[in-house]
């Protein structure tokens, strides 16, 4: 064979492994994801915990960069801390690295058996059982992995075979300097240290280049390993820019130390009994396993100095497009879903600045609120339509019943965010304009009742916010009850303004039609705003033709402490 063929070869091989653990890191995404980030977001009460978590999420996804995505979005999002996801990536570093062992030990004969069966439960259960079909998916990928890593071997072998590439190898792994940048850059290419170092394991195997001359490549394996987060990171928050470079900062100066113990360690690995392959990958190992009692006992310093590097930033006015929906996330839906729901915060907070200049408007008014709240409600379309788009691409693919419910809720409430913008542009802020044309006012008491129903919708706001992140059925029966005060108020407000009008108070009479369209135009923002608990009730059981169960008003009653009775 050709030294051409043998190249190629050994290219389709890397080829069939990355493949292989991108198909079964996204098969553990799609069919475990919610529970792996879940997993990852509880509060973790000891760093052992906190590590052990990481450790076994790293093993399940094959990748330190998988969870360094997953986990980042936590950190800005306030769930973890920055401490706690330093451990977790201590832990995911070693979970990576006993893949990378596991897939080492010689079951790679199995890989048609895997690939046959992982083709029947994809195909089998594709209508029925998305979990199932995820579990053929991995299977497959693993059969591909296998596949891949006995091609490699056997390239490898072949490779040996010439001198000229046996000279250029072996001069390579003579220059430790050059093997880690090697090492770290093949890495970074790839985006997967399981490959490269079963890679290395293969040459160590084969080509006659003993196992010490290799540890140099390893140790950049390992510094590869920490760039493709930390790069798929940097248009980041400060928050989720953290984690990654943390990881790296732990890799760069392990590599440092381990470096300059070289010596000892080959003298201690050359009085082994074992093949230069496992030895590769043992050492390996034995790297990321040294990391943990190196640094587990310095996170909290190591967070302190990247909170002082990457503090907090005040976004720039101009930034008026989306700065969460990384495409990178498509594959990994759990982290796509939290990045697409941070978006709809950010529509949140927009409505809420919207509502409060609104009421200026409506009371006094001038053309510098008009034109901000114009230009937020143009920011609103762009934000609802980017999720929308970005929603669609994710559910274009396959998704577990609960993530395809959390993007149908995503979209619905940012494009209830979105609407409400058009009733505060389109409708409140023209009647603002006709007071002002008109020089009109509202009467005091008139005031008082617009004020005191816009103090209830930004109630409602704030609690739509905490129902859409949390799904609690308790926060959403309040809504109910809410909706329900605000009808009453609203009652109240339009008998009051008759009540003027029948008195001939001159104010009340002339903004008559002006204040009637305010107070439904707050009731549709309102309904817009509570719409959010009607699927978390429903989905609770407590929803029946579109009004409260007596169980779930009786619960209502409980938690706010009144004595309401149901319609």
């Amino acid at each position: 064979m050709s030294g051409t063929e043998i190249l190629f070869q050994m290219l389709g091989g890397i080829a069939l492994l990355l493949w292989g653990c991108r198909m079964v890191r996204t098969g553990v995404m799609r069919g475990f994801g919610s529970a792996l980030l879940a997993l990852l977001g509880h509060h973790f009460a000891s760093r052992p915990r906190a590590i052990a978590v990481g450790t076994a999420v790293g093993t399940a996804l094959q990748s330190s960069t998988a969870t360094a995505l997953l986990v980042s979005p936590l950190v800005a999002q306030g769930v973890l801390r920055t401490p706690q996801a330093l451990a977790i990536m201590l832990g995911a570093d070693l979970g990576s690295a006993m893949a990378a062992l596991l897939f080492s030990t010689g079951i790679s004969a199995v890989w048609p058996a895997l690939a046959f069966l992982g083709y029947v439960l994809h195909v089998g259960f594709g209508e029925t059982s998305v979990r199932i079909k995820n579990i053929g998916r991995i299977m497959i990928g693993l059969g591909l992995l296998f596949l891949g890593l006995r091609i490699i071997s056997a390239s490898a072998l072949d490779m040996s075979a010439s001198p000229a590439v046996f000279s250029l190898l072996e001069a390579a792994a003579r220059e430790p300097f050059l093997s880690v940048l090697l090492g770290a850059a093949l890495t970074w290419v790839s985006y997967s240290s399981i490959a490269i170092v079963l890679l290395a394991s293969a040459l160590a195997a084969v080509s006659g280049i003993s196992a010490e001359h290799l540890f140099p490549f390893v140790l950049g394996i390992n510094i590869g390993a920490a760039l493709p987060a930390l790069i798929s990171t940097l248009a980041e928050a400060p928050a989720t820019r953290r984690v990654p470079l943390g990881n790296l900062i732990f890799r760069v100066a392990g590599v440092g130390v381990v470096g300059l113990l070289l010596g000892s360690i080959n003298a201690l690995f050359s009085g082994l009994n074992l093949s230069g392959s496992v030895q590769v990958v043992l050492f390996h190992v034995g790297f990321n396993a040294a990391l943990i009692p190196a640094f587990a006992g310095l996170v909290d310093p190591v967070a302190h100095v990247l909170r002082r590097v990457l503090p907090e930033r005040t976004p720039r006015s101009g930034n008026d497009g989306p700065r969460y929906l990384d495409g990178s996330l498509l594959s990994t839906p759990p982290a796509a879903l939290m990045a697409a729901s941070r978006e709809a915060l950010r529509m949140g907070e927009i409505i809420e600045g919207m509502l409060v200049a609104t009421l200026d408007s409506l009371t006094a008014g001038s053309p510098a609120i008009t034109a901000r709240l114009e230009a937020d409600e143009i920011r609103l379309d762009a934000l609802n339509e980017s999720v929308k788009t970005y929603l669609i691409k994710l559910m274009g693919d396959e998704l577990g019943a609960e993530e395809t419910r959390r993007a149908v809720d995503v979209i619905t409430y940012t494009t209830n965010l979105e609407q409400v913008g058009d009733i505060i542009v389109k409708n409140l802020l023209e009647l603002a304009h006709k007071r002002a044309r008109r020089q009109l006012r509202f009467s005091e008491q008139g005031i008082r009742d617009l004020r005191q129903l816009h103090s209830l919708i930004m109630d409602t706001l704030s609690q739509s916010i905490s129902v859409f992140m949390t799904g609690d059925p308790d926060s959403a029966r309040e809504m109910i009850l809410r909706k329900t005060e605000f009808r009453d108020l609203e009652l109240e407000a339009a008998e009051r303004h008759i009540d003027r009008l029948r008195a001939g108070k001159f104010d009340s009479m002339l903004t008559s039609s002006i204040h009637l369209d305010v107070i439904r135009d707050f009731k549709r923002i309102n309904s817009h705003l509570t719409s959010v608990a009607y699927p978390v009730l429903e989905r609770a059981g407590e929803l029946r033709q579109s009004r409260l169960t007596k169980n779930a008003l009786k619960n209502v009653q409980v938690v706010a402490g009144g004595e309401h009775e149901p319609e």
